[in-house]
């Protein structure tokens, strides 16, 4: 679920850019090390530490985006409002809040922890491997996305239902269902019953 080309750098004003750095976890979600970005992405995969958002609108439809094209992996495909990973030692929702801001010019309202899922999504396009031990958010988006072309190519809010429909249709991240699953309890507490998720 990476958010940035595996190739970018990040540079701190105390000297040159950096490789992006990944904080690596134990099955339990215990820091262990880190990996550089990619690398912890090609196969088998190291086992590291993601993200995963769900924003709602007042309507109780989720927001979606489509991973703009220039994405080194699973581009151009539908996934859940914003994913991606926390910098070593940044906390889960803090990278979460951060990252939203970045891609969609949101600034989530009600952001909530809604669980942790742990798997292995192999991506057959790109051969990189997505080994995550995922925190999961849910809030409400209260104002239109206004995406960062980089990194969005599109957004739409769609209800249960309207997602179904397109998730048949196919073009949806490996781990969309995974991680939307697992946040399934936390949606319906934020959206309520009537809303269909």
């Amino acid at each position: 679920m990476p958010t940035t080309p595996a190739t970018a750098t990040h540079s701190s004003s105390n000297g040159p850019a950096e490789a992006i750095m990944l904080e690596l976890v134990d099955e339990n979600g215990t820091t262990t090390g880190t990996a550089e970005k990619l690398a912890a992405h090609q196969p088998p995969g190291q086992l590291h530490r993601a993200f995963s958002v769900f924003l709602f609108d007042e309507r109780g439809r989720l927001l979606l985006q489509r991973r703009a094209l220039g994405k080194y992996h699973s581009p151009g495909v539908w996934s859940n409002t914003c994913c991606g990973h926390p910098y070593p030692g940044e906390a889960p929702f803090a990278a979460a809040a951060r990252r939203t801001h970045e891609e969609l010019g949101l600034s989530p309202s009600l952001l909530a922890e809604a669980g942790t899922v742990r798997y292995n999504h192999p991506d057959p396009v790109s051969g990189l491997v997505e080994q995550e031990f995922n925190h999961l958010f849910v809030g409400l988006a209260q104002h239109e996305p206004e995406p960062d072309p980089e990194e969005v190519g599109e957004t739409a809010f769609v209800t249960a239902s309207e997602l179904a429909e397109r998730h048949a249709q196919g073009a949806f991240s490996a781990w969309f269902m995974t991680v939307l699953d697992a946040a399934r309890p936390a949606i319906r507490e934020l959206t309520g019953p009537s809303s269909g998720w």
